[in-house]
Formats: structure tokens, sequence, C-alpha cells
């Protein structure tokens, strides 16, 4: 399909048009981290940021950063203050020795042979979705939807299969968890000690704690079960640490690390997707006939997906345009030149993923959506980070877009997503990037 076909440019996220100080950005980025980055990232590869903040988005050197000296760009304090209290020292947030220990026990659960077991629940979760808004036609928020077809797999993956627990309350524990992380604290981002009490901490911590211990009963219940052959993703995870001495706490963090990046990822690219699909018609009804062919009814299998080159373009367009991840931040351990850039100990680096994947020196046409870009070319190694890169790459990258995928495939099989009349919500960034407000569509049923 021709780029003309898409003249149209997709809502794109207000970014700083004039320099930043630091007292604005700690005061405003609570709200939108893309807010207090500067524009000029969409056109330039280095951007010196206020006090000791720097903003790269040279392929380059984000690669030296996060892949070949990548011991010496250990992940942010502020990212470990945003996390910490909510998900521990999980994956995502452990160093050293205890990463590696970690990343160990865990990378074979998210192997590619593990996927078929996964997806089976995917498309279910699918098939519901759909016949659901086949039956409910009309005006839709896609967000709402696609957060609770998010929460509806992480229910069933990883916390289904105990008695003691409702699934009901497991659902409603994981939005209102979810929904604790993503509020960011003010204190949080000036960089203060764990120990300083945050605002939302004197809230209420009902919401982690709530979620703790009902992550601690599956995990028991599912433990005593001793199942022969794993039969979802909590089935994979205890069977990674029965031959280990994993404390009990930290199985818990990393149960709950993997469902705040793997629920906001899935749900907040599902969205973007189905956006962009009512936004170009003529992507859409070419999608929905490639999954037809492939698959033209019955939940949508793994091995599916192979027969779907335009579904896989198309997510990775998505995830261009509207990465999940939309920003990275690194701390410099010690002095060191990156490139020609100075940089002291102590150190922020920020890597803008959405200006990266935007950027005019990088892409042509970069607020065009082109999924013939993702047909077999060869991009340069640091340029399209929607999971990371290096020995700190996502671990659950194949898990979440292996999700994605059929969630999309399913609902287009039944549903034809058009524009509704009330405008398009802009794209924000808290813990990822999603859109500002409802995101309202008109789905009609095939």
């Amino acid at each position: 399909m021709s780029p003309e076909s898409f003249s149209t440019t997709p809502i794109e996220a207000d970014m700083a048009q004039a320099p930043v100080g630091l007292l604005r950005f700690v005061r405003n980025a609570g709200r939108s981290l893309l807010s207090v980055i500067p524009s000029e990232t969409l056109h330039a590869l280095y951007v010196k940021g206020p006090a000791r903040i720097h903003y790269l988005c040279d392929p380059d050197l984000i690669t030296r950063v996060l892949v070949t000296d990548a011991a010496n760009f250990p992940k942010s304090r502020v990212t470990k203050n945003i996390l910490g209290s909510a998900i521990g020292n999980g994956m995502i947030l452990s160093e050293g020795k205890v990463w590696k220990e970690q990343r160990r026990r865990y990378a074979p659960l998210f192997a590619a042979r593990n996927l078929p077991v996964l997806a089976r629940t995917f498309a279910d979760t699918g098939d519901r979705l759909g016949r659901d808004l086949a039956s409910t036609a009309g005006t839709v928020d896609v967000s709402t939807l696609a957060q609770n077809a998010s929460l509806s797999d992480i229910t069933q993956v990883m916390f289904s299969g105990s008695q003691d627990v409702d699934p009901a309350e497991v659902k409603a524990g994981l939005a209102r968890y979810t929904a604790y992380v993503a509020e960011m604290s003010l204190f949080d981002l000036m960089g203060l000690p764990s120990w300083v009490p945050r605002l939302k901490w004197l809230k209420s911590k009902a919401p982690v704690t709530d979620m703790r211990r009902l992550a601690r009963t599956v995990i028991l219940a599912r433990q005593g079960e001793n199942r022969e052959e794993p039969q979802d993703f909590l089935d994979l995870m205890i069977d990674a640490v029965k031959a280990d001495t994993e404390e009990l706490d930290q199985t818990v963090d990393n149960l709950l690390t993997f469902v705040v990046a793997g629920h906001e990822t899935a749900a907040n690219t599902l969205s973007w997707g189905v956006y962009l699909l009512a936004l170009y018609p003529e992507a859409q009804e070419a999608l929905r006939t490639e999954i037809l062919a492939a698959c033209p009814e019955g939940p949508i299998p793994y091995a599916a997906l192979e027969a779907m080159p335009r579904l896989d373009a198309h997510v990775k367009e998505t995830l261009r345009l509207y990465p999940a991840a939309a920003f990275f931040a690194r701390d410099v351990a010690q002095d060191v030149t990156l490139g020609d850039i100075p940089l002291r100990k102590g150190d922020a680096l920020f890597l803008p993923i959405y200006a990266l994947h935007r950027n005019a020196l990088l892409w042509d046409a970069p607020n065009s959506y082109r999924p013939d870009r993702f047909d077999g070319a060869k991009l340069a190694r640091g340029q399209y980070l929607p999971f990371g890169d290096g020995p700190r790459v996502c671990i659950g990258a194949q898990y979440a877009t292996t999700e994605i995928k059929i969630l999309l495939a399913s609902v287009l099989r039944c549903v034809r997503f058009s524009l509704s009349h009330r405008p398009i919500p802009k794209p924000l960034v808290t813990i990822t990037m999603h859109p500002e407000g409802p995101l309202h569509l008109r789905a009609a049923p095939l």
C-alpha cells in the first residue's frame, strides 16, 4: 500500500517548545514527562537539559549506554524511586549479581516455546472482547476496553487457580494497583531518598499491600498443586524457581514486575493500534483481509501469526509512533566522555524514545504512519527501541507483542472501527505512554 494512502498525520504529543528549567521540570513532569522534554530532540541527536540532565537521540551513543558500556550507566535513581515502593527489587530495578541471577532464572520462562500456551488465554480474551464489541456497537472507549482486556489476561495467566482468591477480587485489585504505580510523586522526580514519605503513601499503601498478599496466596497455592505440565504463566514461573533458592518475597516482586510491565504495554499499544486503523480505513481493511485468510474463525493460535506480516508491521509502527516505554533514564556511574560529550559521575541521561522514534534525522516522514517501513528494512542499532536494548532489554517483549497481535486480530474479525465525532486525546507519558483521556471510536459489527 503506497505511503500516499496515509496522508493524515496521527495525533502527536505536546513537548516543551522552550528551555525548561529544573524547577519547572520537577513541577510539570508528574503530569507528562513529554511536556518537559525539549522538542529539539525531534531534530537533534543530543540536547543539554537543565542542571545535570542530558537528552540522547543518537543511536550510536544510546547503544553504548544500553549495550556496550551498560555497567557504567545503571538504572536511574528516579526510576527506582518511582517504581520501588510498588515492585520491590524485581528484575526491572535490581542491579549486579541479584539482577543477573533473576535474569538467568526467568529468561527460559519467556522463551518462544512457551508462547503457544500463553496465546490460548490471549485468544479467549480476544474472542470475548470481539463479541462484546459486536453486541454493543456504537461509540466506545477503546482505552478502557483495552485496559480491561489486559487485566483479564493477567488475571487468567498469572493469578488463576486458587480457590482462596476470587478472580473478580484479583481484577479489581490489579486495577487499583496499576493506578497506584502510575501516580508519580514530586519527591520521586526530585530524586529525594526513598525514606522520605510520599503523598501517595500517606493516602494509602493498600493497593500494594493487598496485591502482594494476593500474589503470595496464589504462588503458595500453585506451588502446593505441583502440576506436572505448565498450563499458564504462573505455572511456568513456579517451574522456573523449583530448583532455586529464591525467597518468596523476591518471587512476589518479580510477579508484580511482570504485571506492571505487561499490563501497560499491551493495553496502551492495543489502544493506539486500533486508533491508527480507525484513522486509516484502507489499512484496516487490508489487515482484516489478511487475518481472515490466516484464521477465519475460532480462537487464533500462536502459529497463525506467522501468516500475518501486515499485522506484525502494523504493531511495529504503532510502537514506533506510540512506544509504551517512551522514556528511559540512566545515571552516570563515573566520569566519562560519551562521543564528544563530557559527563560527570551523577549526571542523568534521559533517552526520550518517543523523540528518538520520530527524529527527523533518523526517519523519513517521521510523524507519518507507514508500516511498510518495516518490510525487511535494516534499521541502525539504537534507532528503534520499543523494548530497550542490551542486557536489560525487556525480557517479555515477545510475550507483549504476541498478546497485542492476538487481541487486535481477534477484535478486527468482529468489528470495524472508525473515528467518532469526539476529539482524540493527546499522548501523555507517566510510567508509560497512554491517552490523556477516553479514546472514543465507533465500532460497527461486521
